[in-house]
C-alpha cells in the first residue's frame, strides 16, 4: 500500500473547529470518522483529514506555506466552499478562481481557518467550460 493515510492539523479549540469544518467537509462528501475533546477525524474510504489538539500541550499555530487542498466535484463545489468558509469565520486567501500558473483547467479556492490554518477546495474544469479571451 502506498500514498497518504491522514493529514492532521492543529487547532486550540475542538468545538470551534468542528462547528467551522463540519458544514465544509460536508459539501466535499467527507464525514466524521471519529470526534472527542482532543479531535475531530473527517474522511471517507481513502482519506481521513484530522483536527487534533497538539499532544505536546502547546498551542496550535500555523506553518507558513504548508496548505491542504480538498478535490471538489465541480466549480459549484469550489463556490460553495469558499463562500460557507468566509460565512464561518474563515478569512479569504484566493476568491474562486481559474490558476493558469498551475495548469488550464485548474478552478480553486483558498481560506484561512480560525486558528490560521491554509485549505483550498480544486476541481479541474473541462477545457469547453474556460472563459475565452
Amino acid at each position: 500500500m502506498s500514498g497518504i493515510s491522514h493529514v492532521s492539523v492543529g487547532v486550540n479549540d475542538v468545538s470551534r473547529a468542528k462547528r467551522f469544518y463540519d458544514p465544509l467537509m460536508k459539501l466535499l462528501g467527507l464525514s466524521i470518522r471519529q470526534a472527542n475533546d482532543e479531535s475531530v477525524d473527517y474522511g471517507n474510504e481513502a482519506l481521513v483529514f484530522s483536527l487534533e489538539t497538539p499532544t505536546d500541550g502547546r498551542p496550535a499555530t500555523a506553518g507558513n506555506g504548508v496548505h491542504i487542498a480538498f478535490w471538489a466535484p465541480d466549480r459549484a463545489t469550489v463556490d460553495a466552499f469558499h463562500r460557507e468558509a468566509l460565512r464561518l469565520g474563515g478569512k479569504d486567501a484566493g476568491r474562486p478562481g481559474l490558476r493558469p500558473q498551475y495548469s488550464d483547467t485548474y478552478y480553486a479556492a483558498f481560506v484561512f481557518d480560525p486558528d490560521g490554518n491554509k485549505i483550498e477546495a480544486v476541481t479541474e474544469v473541462d477545457p469547453e467550460q474556460r472563459p475565452s479571451g
